[in-house]
């Protein structure tokens, strides 16, 4: 039968291109996903990740070969691969950001010892996408995704796609196409099936004939069934449900014994369509708020776990409010896409690139990740839109017809798009995509209108800068985000961008981070990152928070008239001191559109010299009391706090969870201008990966903790000078 394996342990790793005959001396145990070089979160040169390195693999069969073929699946090494098993070389595969494979079955030792090498070149190569020219973002290097072993029985499918089609009518319509291969040198016959379920309550199971297949030698065919459905349960953004579909191929579909191999996944059922007038989810219009991502991290680049890919997406549905997510410039891991289809998180998902169009060579690399990403990921319900042109080139029209007729052969289910920063820009897509800059919306020439970027590097923020420019910051997504949802002909907006990220020294401010983000490098918020929260629907989360550090000589002439608090309540009460200033509604005059308006409170009555008292304030629903939060109005360094994501962590050798670390006021608001250094212990079968001694910017940070191969109670003690020391502890399970 078709076995998967994960393959991940037990490689070894130099950082320089070794010759295949060199001995194991140079080499380092490593576990994958793995990044070619730790650095320090900011302040360092990409040229530093940009050489060949050599990563090794000796192994035994796992499992006898029994007539099958084996070939070893790579997710993602970035940025040219070159592969060599036991003296076998392959062509050298380009490109960082799609999944490649090879079959390496001839080539096995059944009876001993196997060696596979990957000679991985990091470089910036102008052959390859995105590079040619500058790119805005750092591609890392190492075999920074997952790599599977998969053994497949000589006939085996090789794609399946599931479509539905009527999803609004009486009897929705379930599309398994799936593709066959016979690699052996005479026909074979065969049946299959098709079937699935929904995985919450399993009381829906559909299941079809089984049908006789005729391969010839060494070809493939294609097959097509139809299933239709009553009464389904729809993935929505509230509840995503999955279905779990099934294809069962056997020898004889009349023996249970007979297996030949069982694939399984999920699929969603939705109707997903942009309009002229907005997009539309099940024939609901739905307004569209969302954020960009990148998939780079601080310390480990791109190499981050399932774990830290899940969270991500976790943080952009639940901590920032969004509904839709762009995966910029590139197709991004899996694992973020799963939990996208998991909690209802809309994708827009586009082929790697960045400005530059290369030559013919170059374009073929492109159209081939356009099929990579689409075939991998066209089964997910959570993506709703392809990203077929190169973001912000210029226009070629050959080129970009090819690519977007590829998507719609590949996918017929979903329209395509293409990011333009220029809107004269002729639309051959189904949707026009736009990057606008210009601090408000312009007016569409063509529709549907989508703005695939807003604010970025038009205002970059510190989490340490003037409150003012953070305030600025947060109220001018604010206004965008206000703006689109004002406007009949415009389907949504996406800003730019959910977290800052490392980047070219042509970009960037001079320690080499893109301040773009609502939140920080390290996924902790700023004031924007607030301003999105509070558009959460106050039944699933109460939001409230003050956009101030609550300080006299902060701002420009001193004080902190207006007062900016981001919630989603219906009316606030604010106390300083002793003294009740009132009771506020949300600025709906300046914000008519956002369901939840910033609260601006004027006349605060604070004059320089004069004391004042620390600020309360109190949100209301409905006029009942539901969240609050007050900020000392000393300012002084109360504690130090270490807090870890999560509990435990698999003992893996990969899995890793986020530290972060803050100094606050008594109530514990972080104090953005508390500079100390922050030292680090730790005790148990684990690593901290980041700065340690660590000296803070912006009153907080964060480190990543590593779980090793082994089992125990992790135990990370945090201290810094006046301050009583902060202990997390976690634990690591086999």
């Amino acid at each position: 039968m078709r076995t998967v394996l994960p393959f991940n342990d037990g490689w070894l790793y130099c950082p320089e291109d070794v010759p295949d005959d060199a001995g194991r001396e140079n080499f380092e145990p490593v576990t994958l996903p793995h990044t070619n070089k730790i650095f320090p979160h900011h302040n360092f040169d990409n040229r530093e990740y940009e050489f060949v390195s050599t990563y090794r693999k000796y192994f035994k069969l796992p499992e006898p070969l029994n007539g099958r073929h084996l070939y070893i699946d790579f997710e993602g090494a970035m940025i040219a691969a070159t592969v060599t098993i036991n003296g076998h070389t392959f062509e050298e595969h380009r490109g960082g950001f799609v999944p490649f494979s090879y079959d390496i079955t001839a080539y096995m030792r059944e009876d001993g010892e196997n060696l596979l090498t990957v000679h991985l070149d990091s470089s910036e190569r102008k052959d390859i996408p995105p590079y040619g020219y500058v790119v805005d973002y750092l591609t890392f290097g190492g075999l920074y995704r997952e790599v599977q072993l998969r053994y497949v029985e000589p006939v085996h499918t090789t794609d399946i796609f599931i479509a539905t089609k009527n999803v609004l009518a009486e009897s929705p319509i379930v599309v398994f196409d799936v593709q066959f291969a016979n690699d052996d040198s005479q026909t074979r016959t065969c049946s299959f099936s098709s079937r699935f379920v929904d995985t919450d309550t399993s009381l829906v199971d559909y299941h079809s004939d089984w049908t006789d297949l005729t391969i010839p030698p060494k070809s493939r065919v294609n097959h097509r069934i139809e299933m239709s459905v009553s009464d389904p349960i729809l993935w929505t953004l509230d509840a995503p449900v999955l279905y779990q579909w099934e294809v069962e191929l056997r020898h004889d579909a009349s023996d249970s014994q007979s297996i030949i191999e069982s694939q399984c996944g999920v699929f969603g059922i939705r109707e997903a369509e942009f309009r002229k007038d907005g997009f539309y989810l099940n024939g609901e219009k739905t307004p569209l708020i969302g954020l960009n991502r990148h998939q780079t991290y601080p310390y480990i680049g791109a190499a981050a776990p399932a774990r830290l890919q899940r969270r991500d997406a976790d943080i952009i549905k639940y901590e920032l409010g969004c509904n839709i997510v762009r995966t910029s410039h590139y197709p991004q891991s899996r694992h973020f896409l799963d939990r996208c289809d998991e909690i209802g998180l809309l994708v827009f998902e586009e082929i790697p690139g960045w400005q530059h169009i290369g030559d013919a060579a170059w374009q073929a690399l492109a159209a081939r990740d356009l099929v990579a990403m689409i075939k991998r990921d066209r089964n997910r319900p959570s993506i709703v839109l392809w990203g077929v042109r190169i973001n912000e080139s210029l226009d070629d029209d050959g080129f970009y017809e090819e690519m977007n007729t590829l998507a719609h052969e590949l996918d017929p289910t979903r329209q395509t798009g293409g990011v333009r920063y220029f809107q004269e820009s002729r639309m051959l897509e189904d949707v026009f995509t736009f990057n606008d800059f210009s601090n408000t919306i312009v007016e569409p020439i063509h529709t549907p209108h989508l703005v695939t970027e807003f604010n970025g590097h038009m205002f970059p923020t510190k989490s340490w800068d003037q409150e003012e420019r953070l305030i600025e910051h947060a109220l001018r997504h604010a206004h965008i985000q206000d703006k689109q949802l004002g406007m009949d002909n415009v389907v949504g907006a996406i800003g730019w961008c959910a977290f800052d990220y490392n980047t070219h020294k042509e970009f960037g401010s001079g320690d080499r981070i893109c301040y773009h983000g609502v939140s920080d490098i390290f996924r902790i918020p700023k004031y924007a990152a607030y301003f999105y929260a509070s558009q959460t629907p106050p039944e699933q989360r109460v939001v409230l928070q003050a956009a101030t550090v609550w300080s006299m000589g902060d701002r420009s002439g001193g004080g902190n008239d207006p007062l900016v608090i981001f919630s989603n309540c219906d009316e606030i009460e604010v106390t300083i001191g002793e003294t009740l200033l009132g009771r506020f509604q949300p600025n709906r005059e300046t914000y008519p559109h956002l369901p939840h308006p910033p609260f601006q409170i004027r006349g605060l009555g604070m004059r320089w010299g004069e004391d004042f008292g620390d600020l309360h304030i109190v949100g209301y629903l409905n006029g009942e009391a539901v969240a609050q939060q007050s900020i000392d109005a000393e300012g002084l360094p109360h504690a130090l706090t270490l807090e870890a994501d999560d509990n435990e962590l698999f003992a893996d050798g990969a899995d890793m969870t986020r530290l972060v670390f803050k100094i606050v006021d008594k109530y514990g608001n972080r104090l953005p201008y508390t500079n100390q250094v922050v030292t680090f212990e730790i005790d148990g079968p684990a690593d901290l990966i980041g700065e340690n001694p660590f000296a803070l910017m912006g009153g907080q940070a964060a480190l990543y903790l590593k779980a090793r191969h082994e089992a125990g109670i992790v135990t990370i003690r945090a201290t810094t000078p006046r301050l009583p020391a902060a202990t997390v502890s976690l634990t690591m399970r086999l």
